[in-house]
């Protein structure tokens, strides 16, 4: 496991998000599919991912 959890930034990303945003979801979904495309890259590798749901990145 690294050192450094590479998906912690958009975690924390998120919770400032939704605070700014009197923590209405629909402002920050960006922010959370950032995180979700961190988790599929490091899902193995962040603790952040753990327990995350994480459907498989859609196809065009």
């Amino acid at each position: 496991m690294p050192k450094k959890d590479p998906c912690k930034v958009f975690a924390c990303r998120i919770q400032k998000c939704l605070e700014d945003n009197k923590f209405q979801e629909s402002a920050c979904q960006y922010a959370i599919e950032d995180l979700h495309n961190c988790c599929r890259k490091w899902k193995n590798q962040s603790l952040v991912c753990d327990g995350i749901k994480i459907a498989p990145t859609p196809k065009a």
